[in-house]
């Protein structure tokens, strides 16, 4: 029975605040690349780690979120991309790549393989399916087409526009006929918007003192659709933008994740004045939609209607300073750990 060492990311214990490279060890390990007899696992060899908001909360100990808080002491989990190199299960084979949630380390052994999707397709990089491809792509595309339900002429705002969600729901917006202004939190990344990206305008939110007169500035008619990303002031300064049967997908609210004590707000009875429906989601629950979206994105990525960046870390040691990177924004695009290259 073939035994290999096994490098991986070790969660120490829960946070508190913003999380740094010591809240992770590196350790190495060793494991089996065989199935142990009668198993339905699906033995993989990791090529792609995904950095993602979502982790922060994960990271607190908590009984009440959609997803369990990592354990102390146990190997950091996550969405990534692999290649099967033995499985037990009916659905996947050896050579197939998937996507779906897998350890931090070079080979995982995965059990609950409900998780996993197959890639259908390898003519675009592998590393997509840890973003436009993935599950950012289907929180992007869930959120704007199926809990906003643009307009053609309506006018969209997106914060955290730069990230692996906000830039693909700026290009939808644009796809939708629909007048869209992102923010972001530098120089840079405002013109990677307004340049790249497509957006009719961006600014950085750093460097406003007044985020209702900012937004009033750029939407002088109001906002339609608010695809939030951060929460907090900024959620709270759009609810005094929206206009009437305005529509709010929260999904995320990364402003608040390493706060002690989370910003309270203030305007909610604009929801109630302006008819504004504002509406929480969690991807999980959008998945069965998966291949409509790929029938929409594919075509448009082969045509180069879409473009994306990534911003890649190489190797396994790198992933804990790539994700504690999420929380400061130094990511430009989406955040990609790079394990292996097949």
């Amino acid at each position: 029975m073939a035994e290999v060492s096994n490098k991986q990311v070790i969660f120490k214990d829960y946070v508190s605040g913003f999380p740094t490279n010591d809240d992770f060890n590196i350790t190495t390990s060793t494991i089996s690349l065989k199935l142990p007899e009668g198993s339905k696992a699906v033995l993989v060899k990791n090529l792609y780690l995904s950095c993602d908001p979502y982790m922060r909360p994960r990271m607190s100990y908590t009984t009440e979120s959609y997803v369990h808080s990592f354990k102390p002491g146990s190997v950091i989990e996550g969405y990534g991309v692999a290649k099967v190199l033995e499985s037990g299960h009916p659905n996947f084979s050896k050579g197939d790549f998937v996507w779906g949630i897998t350890g931090w380390e070079e080979y995982s052994l995965i059990s609950l393989t409900e998780t996993l999707i197959k890639i259908p397709t390898t003519d675009l990089p592998l590393s997509y399916y840890t973003g436009i491809l993935g599950m950012p792509g289907m929180t992007a595309y869930a959120g704007f087409y199926e809990i906003c339900t643009p307009k053609k002429g309506e006018y969209v705002y997106v914060s955290s526009a730069s990230g692996a969600v906000g830039q693909l729901v700026g290009h939808f917006a644009k796809l939708s006929g629909c007048y869209v202004v992102g923010s972001a939190g530098s120089k840079e990344k405002v013109d990677l918007l307004k340049n790249k990206f497509g957006f009719d305008e961006a600014f950085n939110y750093k460097e406003e003192t007044d985020l209702v007169a900012c937004l009033k500035r750029y939407f002088p008619e109001g906002i339609d659709i608010y695809y939030d990303n951060v929460g907090g002031k900024m959620l709270d300064a759009v609810l005094l933008n929206m206009r009437v049967h305005g529509r709010i997908a929260a999904c995320g609210m990364i402003s608040q994740y390493n706060l002690h004590k989370q910003d309270g707000v203030c305007n909610l009875i604009n929801i109630i004045i302006k008819q504004v429906r504002m509406q929480g989601f969690v991807v999980l629950s959008y998945y069965h939609l998966y291949p409509k979206f790929l029938e929409m994105i594919l075509p448009q990525m082969k045509e180069g209607k879409i473009v994306y960046v990534e911003d890649i870390a190489e190797g396994l040691e790198n992933a804990p300073q790539a994700l504690i990177g999420l929380f400061s924004g130094r990511n430009v695009g989406k955040q990609v750990v790079v394990v292996a290259k097949e």
